[in-house]
């Protein structure tokens, strides 16, 4: 017999030993197209398998996918696979694509959003010395890695920025704690003077 669309699927055993379940979030994993958090790997199993479960098999998981092309990571927004470093040569020669490019003035405003948020616009402009474009900020917003998060109780209740978890998820941060040293990135961008 045929299935059609308007026929109810079976409802999914619950996997009952550990290789199974290993398997079931590898192969979630696998078909995600965004990182997926612990709330969202329980609801695939209809709530019946714990956090802490979860975590212990992701960890397990990571270990065995440690010596594979693939690896395992946690980002802010939750678990996927990557393509490790070394690979992306081969997959750039199948696929080149441009990324981004982004001026100065972009990377600097990111820097400064990243390190001290959450910062108004005349805050960044202070510590860059110059006036921040419009379109600086826009750029950052629509790339999904900067947003509003409150107003500063001053006059003008200028918009506070910060970085988003997208963010972080484009960088394989788990949170802001993971961004390397300012001094490493530019000494020349000193933002610890500027308030």
């Amino acid at each position: 017999m045929r299935r059609t669309n308007s026929d109810p699927q079976p409802e999914p055993e619950l996997p009952v030993n550990r290789g199974e379940l290993k398997r079931v979030l590898e192969a979630l994993l696998l078909s995600a197209r965004e990182p997926l958090s612990l709330a969202d790997l329980r609801k695939a199993f209809d709530e019946r398998v714990g956090t802490d479960l979860l975590r212990s098999l992701l960890e397990e998981l990571r270990a065995e996918w440690s010596d594979r092309s693939l690896e395992l990571l946690q980002v802010a927004s939750g678990w996927r696979f990557r393509t490790r470093v070394e690979f992306m040569p081969y997959i750039e020669r199948l696929n080149p694509e441009k990324p981004p490019r982004y001026s100065r003035a972009v990377l600097e405003t990111l820097a400064i959003i990243a390190y001290r948020q959450p910062v108004t616009r005349g805050d960044i402009e202070d510590i860059r010395g110059v006036t921040v474009a419009t379109q600086v900020i826009r750029v950052l917003e629509e790339r999904g890695w900067v947003d509003v998060v409150g107003h500063r109780d001053t006059p003008g209740r200028p918009a506070l920025l910060a970085t988003t978890r997208k963010f972080l998820d484009d960088l394989g941060l788990r949170s802001l704690s993971e961004l390397p040293a300012l001094e490493h990135i530019n000494p020349t961008l000193d933002l610890a003077d500027a308030q």
